[in-house]
């Protein structure tokens, strides 16, 4: 039995770190495309034109 509680422990943590994973990289990747369209409409707007 004192065996038994850490095991199921620790399935739990890694299960809902495999979770949280998921939802990071999601949220990565909406961060990415935000930021891509924020370069875009610099570059629209000759904002980051070097002259």
């Amino acid at each position: 039995m004192k065996r038994l509680i850490p095991l199921a422990l620790l399935a739990l943590f890694s299960a809902n770190f495999l979770v949280a994973c998921n939802t990071v990289e999601g949220a990565g990747k909406d961060v990415e495309k935000v930021g891509e369209k924020v370069q875009q409409a610099a570059d629209d707007t000759g904002g980051t034109d070097p002259r």
